[in-house]
């Protein structure tokens, strides 16, 4: 009898973690990873400047950012599977609306509307949800299997969508992809999305990860209590320079390596197929990682990969070989900040006010990223590319240095917490 409830439930929560994996595949691939690709024929039918439509991917990450503590707020207020149907409507309808604009300001309105319904379903939706199925010995892999959908889907998306785009035009494709993204988005939000009942249905871990304390939704901090603690703004302050770095080592690659490094187009190709590939399994990496190892250990081999990553891209421009040693250890990190914010906010702070304190912290890491390739580009005009990777590590030993203390120091404050409390 045991054991058929163990196989209920198991069953029940690694469904859900397919269906997180189906919408990070197919919505959020769809308004996330396919945009760049429109960007020159919605130039060219349309007659904007390159520099005017690329506004888009800004305003829709400060939209993002902006309403991600209010849509925190909202999933402790409104149920779930509502919240991912209208976040899937926003998102997908979104995408199916760019059809219709033909001012920029409309298309910088709507990209608002598709990354605001987006972060519902994907960066707040998803990670809230597998928090809930999964305790800390389990979630790691959960969630690393759930964001890996990204990768796997922009596999076909991207293939379909230069075809969509050479056949039908922009205006079509938009059309297309957006309708893609409400077939799959609703039905998933409707039939397949749902929080266990209570704590009996939550998987569990065979054993404790080392260092780690579980901490459930009802001994975990209220977003007021968070805010009081030092290691809220440690935690954002590393996610900040975190997505500093990301932003920097991710988009500013290519052209160091075909402009300042010298090499072939071809070469800078199979570099970027590498880093894809790497990617892949990034995110099942480090949910394994942090499962097995626990939170501040996963932290130190996620430091490890990302200094590994830029030091060898550094100096891939003597040594040519030292390039795909940086796609292999930048693609391996990447859990640490695809998985990274979610996993250590559930794991810092509990479940308590879970979204809106990840709707809070996914502001720095926001901001970061969006002044990261900036700041990366200033440094490089007036200091070269050695001064600027030097500057990238430097951001890299700050975000994790914070990351570790704050690993640190919230698992004291927790044992304090429970012996006052006992």
């Amino acid at each position: 009898m045991t054991k058929s409830i163990d196989k209920k439930r198991f069953s029940q929560a690694w469904i859900v973690v397919v269906a997180c994996m189906l919408i990070q595949a197919i919505p959020f691939g769809v308004a996330s990873n396919i945009q760049p690709q429109f960007v020159s024929y919605v130039v060219q039918e349309k007659g904007f400047t390159l520099a005017g439509f690329s506004l888009i991917f800004t305003l829709g990450t400060v939209a993002s950012a902006v309403a991600s503590p209010f849509i925190g707020v909202l999933f402790n207020k409104v149920n779930t599977r509502l919240m991912f149907l209208l976040g899937a409507i926003l998102s997908g309808g979104g995408f199916f609306a760019f059809s219709m604009c033909n001012q920029l300001w409309q298309f910088y309105l709507v990209a608002a509307v598709v990354q605001v319904g987006t972060a519902a379903i994907s960066s707040i939706g998803v990670p809230l949800v597998i928090n809930r199925w999964f305790d800390e010995e389990s979630k790691g892999k959960a969630m690393g299997i759930a964001f890996a959908g990204s990768g796997l889907g922009n596999i076909f998306l991207q293939q379909l969508v230069v075809s969509s785009l050479v056949a039908n035009g922009a205006s079509k494709s938009y059309m297309i992809f957006g309708a893609l993204s409400l077939i799959v988005g609703i039905p998933v939000a409707l039939f397949f999305i749902k929080m266990p009942k209570n704590d009996s249905e939550v998987v569990r871990g065979n054993k404790k990860a080392e260092s780690d304390t579980t901490v459930s939704t009802d001994d975990g901090f209220t977003f007021k209590e968070a805010t009081k603690t030092k290691y809220f703004w440690f935690f954002g302050i590393a996610l900040f320079f975190l997505g500093m770095y990301v932003s920097a080592l991710a988009v500013q690659y290519p052209a160091f390596l075909s402009s300042d490094a010298g090499f072939k187009p071809g070469l800078v190709a199979s570099v970027g197929s590498v880093f894809a590939l790497f990617c892949l399994f990034g995110n099942l990496f480090g949910g394994a990682i942090f499962d097995k190892l626990g939170v501040t250990k996963g932290l130190i081999v996620a430091f490890v990969l990302a200094a590994a990553s830029c030091v060898s891209l550094m100096f891939s421009k003597e040594i040519a070989f030292l390039a795909f040693i940086f796609a292999l250890t930048k693609g391996l990190s990447v859990f640490a900040y695809m998985i990274g914010p979610s996993m250590l906010t559930g794991s810092f702070f509990g479940q308590k006010d879970f979204g809106a304190i990840l709707g809070v912290v996914q502001i720095f890491f926001a901001v970061g990223f969006a002044a990261g390739s900036s700041v990366f580009g200033l440094v490089v005009d007036n200091f070269g590319y050695r001064v600027a990777w030097l500057a990238i590590l430097v951001f890299i030993v700050i975000a994790y240095l914070a990351l570790i203390f704050t690993s640190i120091g919230i698992e004291k404050l927790k044992k304090e917490r429970a012996n006052k409390a006992n």
